[in-house]
């Protein structure tokens, strides 16, 4: 497999394509009538935040397929595998709606909000407002950023555009330096990715020893690598508000069980 940097290259590229090709077929002006049609978002933060002797909250993916690994499972609807999440107690869902790469899209995302009452993340490579007026559209409750992905100026106006729409930003880091790039802008959520995007390696530690850096009052995610209730309870340990867990659950012949065990329940 070629390291990370190729693969986040090639999908960045093919996003932009992809970008182009949206917006010739549907403007942005109709894209912001739809989004003002859905209902409102739902409180993604508010979810997740958890006090002081209050158990790890879950939020549970929805994955179909990755680049690493292929395809992960196609004989469970989006729908059907949020019912199961929600009723064995996740928080949260989160919708991969990368197609190329992920074999997602946002009919899927579309599908799971209306399926349950949790809120909903949009998990793609946003690179450009127009993908926030997709978001929303579709029903998006968050949208994530991808501080690797961007560049300052851009994760501060997409941050801020997100905002304003109503929507929380899980703002993703990998290391030390781009967690300052992400309390530049204030955010509500910061999300901390395990793997490492240059080895593809996935080390639990990235977020325990990152924890102390991110100030009290932002809800902190764990992201990556989290397969058994020991994790989560590590993670738990260390003050991380929430994980974020999809392939592990996805392959399991029941995610709910998945849930369950995680959450110790």
């Amino acid at each position: 497999m070629k390291d990370m940097p190729d693969i986040l290259a090639r999908i960045l590229e093919e996003k932009r394509r992809e970008l182009a090709e949206r917006r010739a077929s549907v403007g942005e002006d109709e894209l912001s009538d739809r989004a003002m049609a859905v209902p409102p978002p739902r409180d993604f933060a508010g979810a997740l935040r958890r006090k002081p002797g209050e158990p790890i909250r879950l939020i549970a993916e929805y994955k179909r397929a990755s680049p690493s690994k292929g395809p992960i499972r196609d004989d469970l609807s989006p729908e059907a595998v949020a019912g199961i999440y929600e009723s064995a107690g996740a928080s949260a869902v989160s919708v991969l709606t990368d197609k190329p790469f992920f074999s997602g899209s946002l009919d899927d995302l579309a599908s799971v909000r209306s399926a349950v009452r949790l809120p909903v993340l949009r998990k793609d490579f946003v690179l450009d407002a127009y993908q926030l007026l997709e978001a929303r559209a579709a029903g998006a409750d968050a949208i994530l950023l991808i501080v690797a992905a961007l560049s300052d100026e851009e994760l501060a106006a997409l941050h801020a555009r997100a905002i304003a729409m109503g929507m929380t930003a899980l703002v993703e880091v990998h290391s030390g330096e781009e967690l300052e790039r992400a309390l530049a802008v204030r955010p509500a959520l910061v999300g901390v990715n395990n793997r490492d995007l240059r080895t593809f390696d996935v080390d639990l530690e990235i977020t325990i020893r990152l924890r102390p850096a991110i100030p009290a009052g932002v809800v902190v995610v764990g992201e990556s690598g989290i397969r058994s209730r020991a994790d989560a309870v590590r993670l738990e340990a260390a003050g991380v508000d929430a994980i974020l867990v999809g392939e592990s659950l996805m392959r399991r012949p029941d995610p709910g069980e998945g849930v369950r065990e995680l959450l110790g329940r």
